[in-house]
């Protein structure tokens, strides 16, 4: 049966793609059957008539999955709004059923399902029929992973965002740190306060240019959960 984990994080350009990239190498280099799925990326660069969904792409590369990366992502829009405001501009509204349908058959592909969120946790996937990203969350019945910056205003933004999730019925199994810097006093001590006024452990520090997550493969795989289809 696959197992998986939601990454979301604090905010937008928090560095989530880079993160999952580093999660999906992990668990692939260490012998995971491990694959990746996004149900709605904006900002696809158009070429040659078709729209290269740049999320997936990096994250394929980076883990080393084969195929074609739009395979991985149900909807991809142009622009680089909310795909809420993006499929009002450009159409192909997200549609649930079609999301949980693509989910399932990389449930069926992959052992460890890896997804990717769009944003931070509030945000809106559809204006009309009032499609949030967490909805897509409890549909596919996932935990989550958070990402944060490590640096200044990171334990408000962590706090926050775990009490709105907490609140909203998800749980959060893991954070990882995103831009850390080994010996910086606020980073550091950021790690301290979040893990105590949340619950939830830190499992990863990523620097800047890393290309490997340095992190236990035993404490990485205990955050993924049984997919229930």
């Amino acid at each position: 049966m696959a197992k998986g984990i939601f990454i979301t994080g604090t905010g937008t350009d928090i560095g989530k793609t880079y993160v999952t990239g580093l999660v999906v190498k992990k668990l692939r280099d260490c012998g995971a059957d491990a694959g990746y799925y996004k149900a709605a990326l904006s900002g696809a660069v158009k070429r040659n008539g078709r729209l290269e969904p740049g999320d997936a792409e990096f994250v394929c590369d980076m883990a080393g999955i084969g195929g074609r990366p739009e395979d991985y992502v149900s909807y991809i829009y142009e622009n680089a709004y909310s795909p809420h405001l993006a499929a009002l501009v450009e159409g192909n509204p997200v549609e649930m059923s079609k999301v949980k349908r693509d989910f399932y058959n990389m449930c069926r592909r992959y052992e460890y399902i890896t997804v990717e969120g769009s944003g931070g946790i509030v945000c809106p996937i559809r204006y009309d029929k009032k499609i949030m990203l967490e909805d897509i969350v409890k549909e596919l019945g996932l935990s989550t992973l958070l990402v944060a910056d490590a640096g200044l205003g990171t334990i408000n933004s962590v706090v926050l965002t775990d009490f709105y999730m907490r609140g909203h019925g998800m749980k959060i199994n893991g954070i990882i740190f995103n831009n850390f810097i080994d010996g910086d006093i606020i980073m550091e001590d950021n790690v301290k306060m979040v893990e105590e006024m949340t619950g939830i452990p830190v499992i990863a520090k990523v620097h800047r240019g890393d290309t490997e997550l340095d992190t236990d493969i035993e404490i990485l795989k205990e955050i993924y959960e049984e997919i229930v289809t």
